[in-house]
C-alpha cells in the first residue's frame, strides 16, 4: 500500500510527474472511475477471477488518485480515508465490535437505521438536508440504483407492498397505462412518465425478489449482445444465399441460439 502511495505522489509531482495525471481533478477523474466500477462487475460476471484481481486494482488506484488530491489541497489523505471506514464499520456493528445484543435481524435493522440518522445529524450538509426524506441517496448513481435504494428507503416506515405478488398486478396495471397512452395518442411526455412508472414497478419487483436491478439489467444486456451475435452468425449459416435477411429468418436463428443454450 505505501509503494501504491508512493507511485501515486511520484505521478502528481508538479516537475518530475506525468502530465496527464498532473493535470486531473477530482471531477475529471470520475467517470474513469465510473468506467473501473463496471469493469469490476463485468469480471464478476464473467466469474474471471484473475481479471477481477485487475479490476479491482484499478478501483483501489481511483480511490488512491482521489485521496493524493485532496492531500494536495490540505483536505484530507489516504490515511483519513481508511480511518473514517474503520471507524464507520465498528460504530454500526456495535453488536459485532461490543457487547451489544440484538434480539432478531428486526431489531438490528432498525438500530443500523438509527445510527446513519444520528452520522447525518451531526454532519452539517446533511443536516441541512434533512427535510428531504431521501438526502442521503447520491444523485450520481444510475437511474436504476437510485430507484431501488429510495423504494428501499420509502419501505423502512412502512410504505411498501406486504409480499411480490400485487407487484405483478401493478406491473400489467403500468403496461395497461402505456398503451392506453400510446393509443390515445398522448404527449411523449406522457408516455414517457408511464414508461418511468412501469420501470420503478419493475425495479421494486426486483428489490422484493432480492434482485439488484443494475446487475440484472447489466446481465440481461450483455446476454442479449451475446445472443445477438450469435444469431448473426447462425443466420448467415443458415441462410446463405439469402442476400438480405428478414425478421423472420432472424427469429428462426434467435429460436435455435436459444436452443444451443438450453442444450
Amino acid at each position: 500500500m505505501d509503494e501504491l502511495l508512493d507511485i501515486m505522489q511520484r505521478l502528481r509531482d508538479p516537475q518530475s510527474g506525468c502530465p496527464w495525471d498532473q493535470k486531473q481533478t477530482l471531477e475529471s477523474i470520475f467517470p474513469f472511475t465510473l468506467e473501473e466500477v463496471y469493469e469490476v462487475g463485468d469480471a464478476i460476471d464473467r466469474d474471471d477471477t484473475q481479471d477481477l484481481r485487475k479490476e479491482l486494482g484499478d478501483l483501489l488506484f481511483q480511490i488512491v488518485f482521489y485521496a493524493q488530491i485532496a492531500k494536495e489541497k490540505g483536505d484530507f489523505e489516504f490515511a483519513d480515508v481508511v480511518n473514517a471506514i474503520c471507524e464507520k464499520m465498528i460504530r454500526r456493528h456495535p453488536h459485532v465490535f461490543s457487547d451489544v445484543v440484538y434480539a432478531n435481524e428486526a431489531e438490528q435493522k432498525a438500530a443500523w437505521h438509527r445510527i446513519k440518522a444520528e452520522e447525518r445529524a451531526e454532519t452539517p450538509s446533511q443536516a441541512a438536508a434533512n427535510d428531504d426524506f431521501f438526502a442521503d441517496i447520491p444523485k450520481t448513481l444510475t437511474s436504476l440504483q437510485q430507484s431501488q435504494k429510495i423504494l428501499k428507503k420509502a419501505s423502512t416506515v412502512g410504505f411498501d407492498w406486504n409480499d411480490w405478488r400485487p407487484i405483478i398486478d401493478k406491473i400489467q396495471e403500468e403496461l395497461d397505462e402505456i398503451i392506453e397512452a400510446v393509443e390515445n395518442k398522448e404527449s411523449q411526455q406522457r408516455i414517457e412518465e408511464e414508461v418511468g412508472d412501469l420501470f420503478i414497478a419493475s425495479t421494486n419487483l426486483a428489490r422484493h425478489l432480492n434482485v439488484d436491478a443494475e446487475n440484472a439489467t447489466r446481465k440481461a444486456g450483455n446476454k442479449f449482445a451475446k445472443r445477438f451475435n450469435r444469431m448473426q452468425e447462425l443466420t448467415q449459416a443458415l441462410y446463405p444465399d439469402v442476400e438480405e435477411h428478414t425478421l423472420e429468418h432472424m427469429d428462426h436463428a434467435w429460436e435455435a441460439v436459444k436452443e444451443e443454450e438450453r442444450s
